[in-house]
């Protein structure tokens, strides 16, 4: 059952995602050659802490991280680790969450590391691209997979790879809750979308194939083909006009 939120809650989910984004903008700032995804995890949960939450990543179904750090193929669920640093072109995407006051909030980035090859940097910009092509139908009145299709028709073009193992979700007082959002073209129309509604898009794209698979510590999801990965994730509130993003950067 897909959850409506009261004026109450919402004021509670954009005060968890505000809270998130400036956790990113923290981040945002360590990356660089050198860093280790452990160090990035390490300062991620003591940034959320520090502002009274709990990460909501932190042992979920057994994660045992408060930020997911994956690097280069890696599409999402990277485990950190001390001895796993970053290099000069790399890219990693950051993704995580937090709990204020029993709601959640979620976001993800790709960014880059250090210089990047022109083709990482177009992946990153397609990938972020396509999320706002998507939400520009995430409107009351307007069916879920309108945002589906939106993304998929934007993504395609370019020959990438548009991950279907894992897809978007709503979000409120659970991390995951219904309903799932494809980033990919959908037969069905999915559910109306209605004002209230609180739902992650996430689009996970791939420079080469859409496959992919998991690694032994069965966590990390990489690209089948060892493939560039970018992913781009924001919380966002259904309105009566346009979709409010409740994690971008202030």
């Amino acid at each position: 059952m897909v959850s409506i939120k009261s004026p109450a809650e919402i004021e509670l989910m954009r005060e968890s995602c505000r809270l998130l984004s400036e956790v990113f903008v923290s981040l945002s700032k360590m990356i660089e050659p050198g860093v280790s995804t452990l160090d990035i995890d390490r300062e991620g949960e003591r940034l959320i802490r520090s502002r009274g939450c709990i990460p909501n990543f932190l042992n979920y179904d057994g994660f045992p991280a408060s930020i997911c750090v994956s690097v280069n193929d890696e599409v999402v669920h990277g485990i950190p680790k001390k001895n796993k640093k970053l290099k000069e072109g790399d890219i990693v995407s950051l993704d995580a969450g937090l709990i204020y006051k029993g709601y959640h909030s979620d976001c993800a980035r790709t960014y880059a590391v250090g210089e990047i090859s022109p083709e990482a940097q177009k992946l990153m910009d397609v990938t972020k691209q396509s999320f706002f092509e998507g939400i520009k139908f995430a409107k009351a009145g307007n069916h879920l997979f309108d945002i589906s299709n939106a993304i998929d028709d934007y993504v395609t073009p370019f020959g990438y790879g548009i991950v279907r193992e894992l897809v978007g979700h709503g979000i409120g007082t659970n991390l995951h809750e219904e309903p799932q959002i494809p980033n990919f073209r959908q037969k069905r129309k999915g559910i109306l979308l209605e004002p209230g509604m609180t739902i992650c898009v996430e689009p996970m794209i791939n420079m080469g194939t859409a496959d992919v698979c998991w690694l032994d510590d069965d966590w990390t999801v990489v690209s089948e083909d060892g493939s560039l990965s970018a992913h781009y994730e924001n919380t966002i509130l259904i309105t009566d006009g346009e979709p409010e993003i409740l994690t971008i950067e202030r």
